[in-house]
């Protein structure tokens, strides 16, 4: 059995899997470790691990992903109650962590690990560390490390490092109001230091006992709101549930209780492996299928075999659009509306040609469109599908067999009758939330939305978006921007407060077509997003047997009015691009955006994904640019991590649709660029080789 559990952590809600892998500990920081101190340890790869921790005036909710086998890192959201302005104010504070594991624990030795707490953010957890971690008998669990910072306060002593320079002797202080975000290179390591430990005891699967030696007084905490961290030892135990969350209570610190609940699973493995949707159509005998009725050549039919073909594919959620036979080959181009992988999407297709078409056809052509614009080619032979269908490799062998190519023009209009025009539209709930105001840490706004889409013919289209807010209290913020740059992003507390009860989400025209082989463009119009409207366009060259993509974007912007109707305010700029897209392997994917931002700023944006075959990506992106740390204001420059978790990895039913969060620590105007719906390189990438080939072990789904 199955079940989906919630872990609030102040800024969201995930669904979780039962049968993940097996969690390990996880400190109050949200990181591999035994209570309040770090371990050597790390997640498994590619995990993800949520984590809400409480204790005295304390909460912290954790978001890590172990991004390599020796790499994982952090993003931290922190309250501390009444810690601003002596007392009259709480401090939430953002901040990010990583840690690298030097060594691997063996029999012989321990696992070594090196990390940085709070290294990009306000400073208040400002510290590094180095740790070794041992098992031993199976079930103890020995760690042990010393600590600069605020691992460096409790019996420390003379920084180890000074005998390579004197600078290590002494720590440069945080800076009184500073804007946080930036690398504190210079306290790295530096100033007094002092040794960590601690032990677990696992009793059982389930329970384990942990005891730990803490280095960190407090010492802010104790002068600002009086906690008291003096008793330096911590005692706490940790029960793994069956849904595989994790709980811990701890005694900490001799005088406070602390409650935790942690969960780490591997995106890999969806709420539902094996799929819900149905089973691909068995090849049916090809002397039964030369005896259907539109197959006879002296037999009069109401339906030819394009008809009964493109009914069929219909069924399947694949609507055909072009359709033409050549001697012993037969094309048919499809747009996907239904399967997450393009590859599976031709997988049904070929079956469906194969059940339904005269055997003497044996050469099937797919062509994958979108919004009419061809996208790739895949040939395939009818005698491979009967040969390999029970193929224990079969869908690999197939993929050897078939030819992937890039087919820019298709074929000509009207072989599918009334395929064009098109009218699509879509009517259900939205949710819009913004994170980390001061004064609330969570706003949402929950409402209805009506899309629709209107696609005149091959490649033109229309689309918008119309929604009603009906519940929340986004528009409740108080929040005035204070930036000294061109209000880009900093206003969205206006548009929150002044938006018409039916406003434009947005409202576009698009021309999207193929000037030649590998090559994509794209015009877009209209109001394109939320605070801006305009003119865009974009080139993109997409080799198909190339991990290189480049492409240009120049795009003309005006600010639309507060009311997000119609008008616009009198702000405008012309922003541009060039972009480089470049697919490291094991997943994980390079973009980088150089070019002018909406606030008139010139720099770029690096952001790496790691993108698994189901469709699950986590990302984190830095954008850096000619403003100073000064004149961006909080945080110091744009940067953040996103997701996107496809509907069919949380339900098991076949879906394209996915859902999306951006977070960031805080939203200013510097870095801020364009949002354009259609950007060409995600447009186009599922249905590029790349990718097919990636997922085509679901060919024969």
């Amino acid at each position: 059995m199955r079940i989906a559990a919630c872990a609030i952590l102040g800024f969201g809600c995930v669904l979780l899997a039962e049968d993940s892998v097996r969690a390990q500990n996880l400190s109050t920081y949200g990181t591999p470790g035994l209570i309040d101190m770090p371990s050597a340890e790390v997640l498994p790869t590619a995990n993800l691990a949520f984590t809400g921790a409480a204790f005295k005036d304390t909460a912290r909710g954790t978001i890590t992903f172990q991004m390599l086998p020796w790499v994982y890192g952090s993003f931290r959201y922190s309250y501390i109650k009444d810690f601003n302005r002596g007392g009259a104010e709480s401090r939430y504070d953002r901040s990010f962590d990583i840690h690298f594991r030097l060594r691997e624990e063996t029999a012989r030795g321990p696992a070594i690990g090196v990390g940085f707490r709070d290294f990009g953010g306000t400073g208040i957890y400002g510290s590094e560390y180095v740790v070794l971690t041992k098992t031993f008998a199976e079930r103890w669990k020995v760690t042990g490390g010393m600590g600069w910072g605020r691992l460096g306060q409790r019996n420390s002593f003379k920084n180890p490092l000074a005998v390579f320079d004197d600078k290590f002797e002494t720590r440069p202080p945080r800076g009184t109001g500073s804007t946080g975000g930036k690398l504190a290179y210079d306290q790295w390591f530096r100033g007094p230091a002092a040794l960590f430990g601690g032990l677990e005891y696992r009793l059982n699967d389930r329970l384990s006992l942990l005891a730990e030696y803490s280095s960190d007084e407090y010492q802010e905490e104790k002068q600002k709101i009086g906690f008291d961290a003096d008793f330096p030892l911590n005692f706490g135990v940790n029960y793994k549930f069956r849904n595989g969350v994790n709980m811990n209570a701890s005694y900490m610190y001799g005088n406070t209780l602390g409650l935790q609940l942690s969960y780490a699973f591997d995106p890999r493995n969806p709420l539902a492996p094996g799929g819900l949707d149905r089973a691909a159509p068995a090849l049916k005998p090809q002397n039964q299928v030369a005896a259907e009725s539109w197959n006879l050549p002296d037999q009069d039919s109401d339906m030819t075999a394009r008809d009964v073909l493109r009914a069929r594919l219909d069924k399947q959620g694949l609507r055909m659009t072009g359709y033409g036979v050549e001697g012993n080959r037969a094309i048919v181009e499809i747009e996907n509306n239904r399967f997450s992988a393009s590859a599976q999407a031709a997988g049904r297709t070929a079956r469906t040609m194969a059940n339904t078409l005269d055997p003497s056809i044996e050469v099937f052509d797919i062509t994958l469109l979108k919004n009419g614009v061809p996208i790739n080619t895949i040939e395939t032979q009818r005698s491979d599908l009967y040969e390999l269908e029970n193929d224990v490799d079969g869908a690999w062998r197939t993929l050897a067999r078939s030819v992937i190519r890039d087919e820019p023009y298709g074929l000509p209009p009207g072989t599918v009758p009334g395929a064009f025009p098109h009218t699509g539209y879509r009517f259900g709930p939205y949710l819009r939330l913004s994170f980390f105001d001061p004064d609330n840490p969570l706003r949402y706004e929950l409402g209805a939305e009506f899309k629709g889409d209107y696609v005149v013919q091959p490649g033109l289209f229309l689309t918008g978006a119309l929604r009603v807010p009906i519940i929340g209290n986004l528009d409740e913020t108080t929040r005035v921007s204070d930036s000294v740059l061109p209000h880009v992003r900093s206003d969205w507390a206006e548009y929150a407060r002044n938006q018409s009860s039916v406003y434009v989400q947005r409202l576009t025209a698009a021309y999207l077509w193929r000037p030649g082989e590998d090559l994509f463009a794209r015009v877009s119009g209209g109001y394109l997003e939320e605070m801006f409207g305009g003119v865009s366009a974009e080139m993109l060259w997409y080799p198909n047997d190339s991990r290189l993509a480049l492409g240009a974007e120049i795009n003309y912007a005006k600010k639309r009015d507060y009311d997000m109707l119609f008008g616009f305010q009198s702000y405008d700029v012309v922003t541009g691009h060039g972009s480089m897209y470049y697919d490291l392997g094991n997943e994980y994917n390079l973009q980088i955006d150089a070019g002018r931002y909406l606030a008139g700023d010139w720099g770029a944006t690096f952001t790496l994904d790691k993108e698994f075959n189901n469709g699950f990506k986590v990302g984190a992106f830095a954008t850096f640019t000619n403003v100073s740390a000064e004149e961006f204001g909080e945080g110091s420059f744009d940067k953040g991590i996103r997701f996107e978790v496809p509907v069919s990895w949380l339900t098991g039913k076949p879906t394209r649709s996915t859902v999306k969060q951006t977070i960031r620590p805080v939203l200013r105007d510097g870095g801020a660029r364009l949002i354009v719906d259609n950007r060409l390189h995600e447009y186009t990438r599922d249905e590029r080789a790349g990718r097919l080939v990636g997922q085509w072990g679901r060919f024969y789904r």
